[in-house]
């Protein structure tokens, strides 16, 4: 059994992570702790379980083995590098960092300590991901030129006679989180074209504000690979009904995904097929716990982690410049 604490309810997937811990056996649920005391004590409240005010008490515990931390992303680096150094197992929320230089700074830690972290990047376990990866592998798209990925909402769009919409407001709070719909939704299509089309060399990017919230919540990437594909990234909190779209186009096929659905049409052959007759990777935080009770390597990575938030940094200076920002 795996005794966890729970760093912090902030951000919206907290809950959902609680709840993906109470429902897997082999995690127990110990304590909670957050940085505002108030939200905290709640939380707790209604796990059942004792909150603790001091993060160091927590850390220090050694009845704790691990630690989800769910706290606003500017916190992730010393929180994280603290909790390895405790010798916790980290299982957290994108992105890791605001830079390639915080996420080393945490994974050279985890690493000295040898302590597993896991960076829920739960698209790659997808079955329709699955089933794009495995057909590009096996030459059914020949060579990849483009890919085009779309992950939207409305969170940012006030229903009728309110002032906000669903999305809480410190989602807005550029200190805390970094940015907007780019640095939150926007993750899962960035590390998806980066999976498929591999390392990423230049990028240009567009980050609108469409209604002033102070951070970015509707945007396009264009991203430039090693690999002669490109990239289209799409995110935004102001769309309605927006289907997730995965479009991969190559030089013998192009395979199409939305919301499950999946076709190919390549000169080997066309598929149409969907998503629920193919076997999906273990979620996240399954992986997690595997790696720490049977020493397995996920199939999530450190190369996808980092490479998530090179994308981030040159899109951000993209913007700042209004240039194509070249990579490393």
């Amino acid at each position: 059994m795996i005794k966890v604490a729970l760093l912090s309810r902030w951000h919206v997937h907290a809950d959902d992570y609680a709840r993906g811990a109470k429902e897997n056996e082999q995690i127990s649920i110990e304590l909670v702790w957050d940085e505002d005391a108030e939200r905290g004590k709640q939380w707790a409240d209604e796990l059942g379980v004792p909150f603790e005010q001091e993060l160091e008490t927590v850390l220090a515990n050694p009845e704790i083995d691990a630690v989800i931390v769910t706290t606003p992303t500017n916190m992730h680096k010393e929180v994280m590098v603290a909790a390895a150094n405790h010798g916790k197992h980290i299982f957290t929320e994108k992105v890791l960092a605001f830079s390639t230089e915080d996420c080393e700074a945490i994974y050279q830690a985890v690493e000295e300590q040898g302590v597993q972290l896991m960076v829920s990047l739960p698209k790659l376990t997808d079955s329709p991901f699955v089933y794009a990866e495995k057909a590009l592998q096996a030459g059914k798209l020949g060579k990849l030129t483009t890919v085009r990925c779309r992950f939207a909402h409305n969170g940012a769009v006030a229903p009728e006679g309110q002032a906000t919409g669903w999305l809480p407001e410190r989602f807005y709070n550029l200190e805390q989180t970094g940015g907007g719909a780019l640095m939150d939704l926007g993750a899962h299509p960035i590390y998806l074209t980066n999976r498929l089309a591999g390392k990423a060399t230049a990028v240009q990017a567009r980050l609108q504000e469409t209604n002033n919230l102070g951070v970015d919540d509707n945007a396009v990437v264009l991203v430039e690979y090693e690999s002669g594909a490109l990239g289209i990234i799409e995110t935004s909190f102001v769309s309605h009904g927006s289907p997730f779209q995965l479009e991969l186009y190559g030089t013998e096929g192009s395979l199409m995904i939305e919301e499950g659905r999946i076709r190919l049409n390549s000169r080997h052959g066309e598929e149409e097929v969907s998503a629920e007759t193919i076997t999906s990777l273990p979620m996240p935080m399954e992986q997690w716990v595997q790696a720490i009770q049977n020493e397995t390597t996920p199939s999530i990575t450190k190369e996808d982690v980092l490479r998530l938030t090179v994308i981030n940094e040159a899109a951000a200076k993209s913007q700042q410049e209004n240039a194509r920002v070249q990579i490393g």
